[in-house]
């Protein structure tokens, strides 16, 4: 039985979507006037199944984002502040100015920190769901990757780890057209990268990326499997990313057709269709959640942009974990005390 979304929680996801889209909007600005340390990787047009996948979650899951799911970040907990201080480097971001984009994890909201590498992320959440499994405890772990990144070793090895043992892993495998400028038909032979799960001995499904509603029915449905102690889940969603690889990626390899066949499915624009029809929503509701977002952009880059530059000394901090409390023994000599005659 499918769940049904409220009209308070297709609202929620509206917010969130649409403030990841004026976040990255806002963080593309600043990369233009150079004040971006490092590159920005957008999500324009991926917006919808990050939020919807995430949305899904529940207290005490595990979550885990690649470069393009800033929104699954914000319906986490994930302010704009955290994410304008982090791209600008700032003393006061989550990584305190030593890493930027997305690239930091707060273990009280249940974000395991992203891994460059891609597909490395898979068998570290595959320990995250055999570490829940074992301690008979309900939380799943959830993570995303590019079609690129289901061609790499890693991907391989986690995913079929998790088959194996039958762990409560969800992997979201992003069908976004390409890798970097490498169509997908150059890098695979399947034309759906969920059929990739039958070989793995585990269930697969293909939904449409830009539909939030059908994302999170089939996150959820994914979701119960995985508590019910049916193991992983390999779940594709369609969609398309609008920009470059990165900013600096004109994305001239991209045919205009395709881009204008995919701006009539923008993801934003679909949910706005969905509660004009069904009358949960008007412009006045819309414009009224974009102010709401607007106020709290300039509020949060305010701060972001006052925020100090790290203190160089930091960078010395945190390399290691900090060591557990321990006693120290008295080393014991295999050799007898020789005391000095008086």
């Amino acid at each position: 039985m499918e769940e049904t979304l409220t009209p308070e929680q297709l609202l929620d996801m509206y917010y969130y979507m649409k403030l990841t889209r004026l976040v990255e909007e806002r963080l593309q600005r600043l990369y233009r006037q150079g004040k971006i340390v490092g590159g920005l990787y957008r999500s324009l047009g991926q917006e919808g199944e990050s939020v919807a996948s995430a949305y899904a979650l529940e207290e005490g899951d595990f979550l885990a984002v690649m470069i393009r799911n800033l929104g699954a970040l914000f319906v986490r907990g994930v302010r704009p502040w955290e994410i304008f201080t982090q791209y600008m480097g700032k003393g006061t971001s989550p990584t305190r100015g030593k890493d930027n984009i997305v690239h930091f994890g707060s273990v009280e909201r249940g974000i395991i920190p992203p891994i460059s590498h891609l597909g490395d992320l898979i068998p570290v959440m595959a320990g995250i769901a055999l570490a829940s499994k074992m301690q008979r405890k309900r939380s799943v772990a959830l993570t995303y990757i590019g079609d690129g990144g289901t061609s790499t070793g890693a991907f391989h090895e986690g995913l079929n780890f998790a088959a194996v043992l039958k762990l409560p892993l969800i992997v979201i495998a992003e069908d976004n057209g390409y890798a970097y400028s490498t169509p997908k038909h150059k890098q695979m032979a399947i034309e759906n990268i969920a059929d990739r799960a039958i070989g793995y001995g585990i269930f697969g499904e293909t939904v449409d990326g830009n539909d939030v509603i059908a994302v999170y029915q089939a996150t959820r449905r994914a979701i119960r499997r995985a508590r019910e102690g049916l193991g992983p889940t390999l779940l594709e969603v369609k969609t398309f990313r609008m920009r470059g690889h990165a900013e600096h990626d004109d994305a001239w390899y991209v045919p205009r057709e395709l881009l204008e066949y995919w701006q009539q499915r923008d993801p934003i624009l679909r949910l706005e269709t969905y509660l004009k029809e069904h009358g949960l929503a008007d412009e006045t509701t819309f414009d009224a959640i974009t102010r709401r977002i607007e106020q709290e952009i300039e509020a949060d880059l305010r701060y972001a942009e006052e925020s100090p530059m790290p203190d160089p000394q930091i960078a010395l901090e945190g390399v290691y974990a900090e060591p557990p409390s321990t006693q120290e023994i008295p080393s014991i000599s295999r050799e007898p005390e020789v005391k000095a005659r008086s």
